[in-house]
């Protein structure tokens, strides 16, 4: 199948990490004197660099990718240039496939090896499949097979991506077990294998709600080096995340973002906040916590709804109105029980702050 040419001018809605970020990356192998494990695009060094921030000696600024613990990321980093592979573990919407793409987009200047897991993902997605055309013409060959992105990484020393891996039904995990054990993927129609070149490694995310699921089995979890992604450890660092992202999709969807939307967007975090950890910022008020996440990932979509509200239907002010709506969607799941907690959130403590008056009526409005 032909794929339809790209027309001037257009430009992908959201770019692959190598491509949105590819001036950093430039600048940043240009800086980079430090050793290189083979077929690294940068040094650990720059890798962790890459992610967390900072400014090179030519006065280059390096946005962060990531904004939490320093050590996290050299662990992940430091992995990746082991013969083991890395597990990114965390609750819904901790940034664990963000970090998986820029890691994977340092380190080998791609991050489009990727496997998405689901209940349906089957062996081939992981192994090989066939062109069936040339299969029945001329009987298995190495012409009529396709790889995966696991066996192109391999082949190539790349690194591969492996999506919500808890996902994936048990037996197709196991696929990776001689993989990442042995190096080599066997192609037995053939009497042949493919045998990992140096550089090649393998990312893997999962989320803990979906433990038991299809839990990993004992043999799989060791060969993973497993590094748990917290959610951010304070409000500032969670409106920083919150703000940088939605900066970057208002960009893309040609959204204006003036700072008085600032706010409203800590409005919002605090409110994920103070449900998701049962307390209020001050620690004076138990709450109930709904069913869902409310995560950062959620905060960010509530907001840039928003953004998207107060550009089209608004003056481009960002308002308690144009979030109000996203909250309620975030936080009741459940019809019945989440909106029993969230209508005690509004009056208990929303209703009572300082400051939050138009933000309780366009609660109020969205929820009646």
């Amino acid at each position: 199948m032909t794929m339809p040419e790209k027309k001037p001018g257009a430009t992908a809605l959201r770019p692959h990490a190598e491509d949105a970020f590819a001036e950093e990356l430039k600048a940043l192998a240009a800086a980079d004197d430090r050793p290189r494990p083979d077929r690294w695009k940068l040094s650990p060094w720059a890798v962790a660099t890459y992610l967390l921030g900072g400014t090179l000696p030519d006065g280059t600024l390096v946005t962060p990718k990531y904004v939490g613990p320093r050590r996290i990321v050299e662990v992940a980093v430091t992995t990746l240039a082991t013969d083991r592979a890395l597990l990114l573990l965390g609750v819904p919407g901790t940034a664990k496939t963000w970090v998986s793409e820029h890691l994977a987009a340092a380190v080998s200047g791609d991050s489009t090896l990727l496997v998405q897991g689901t209940a349906g993902t089957p062996e081939e997605a992981i192994r090989y499949g066939w062109d069936y055309a040339r299969l029945l013409a001329h009987g298995p060959s190495r012409e009529a097979l396709v790889p995966g992105p696991v066996m192109r990484a391999m082949a190539e020393g790349m690194t591969a991506r492996v999506e919500e891996l808890t996902r994936i039904p048990a037996d197709v995990q196991d696929t990776l077990i001689t993989i990442l054990s042995e190096k080599t993927l066997p192609i037995p129609e053939l009497g042949q294998e493919v045998q990992a070149v140096r550089g090649f490694n393998l990312i893997a995310t999962a989320n803990d709600r979906d433990r038991g699921v299809n839990d990993l089995s004992s043999a799989l979890r060791r060969r993973f080096n497993t590094v748990v992604l917290p959610l951010p450890a304070t409000p500032e660092d969670e409106v920083d995340i919150v703000s940088r992202r939605v900066e970057q999709t208002g960009r893309a969807l040609d959204l204006p973002a003036g700072p008085e939307g600032i706010e409203e967007i800590r409005r919002v975090v605090t409110v994920f906040r103070e449900l998701r950890d049962g307390v209020t910022a001050d620690g004076r008020t138990k709450l109930k916590s709904p069913s869902g996440t409310l995560s950062t990932a959620e905060a960010i979509s509530v907001v840039t709804g928003g953004l998207a509200l107060a550009a089209h239907f608004g003056d481009g002010v960002l308002r308690p109105s144009d979030v109000a709506a996203g909250i309620l969607g975030a936080v009741v799941r459940d019809p019945a029980a989440d909106r029993v907690i969230w209508q005690e959130y509004l009056e208990a403590v929303v209703r009572e702050r300082e400051g939050w008056q138009d933000f309780y009526r366009a609660c109020r409005e969205v929820t009646a």
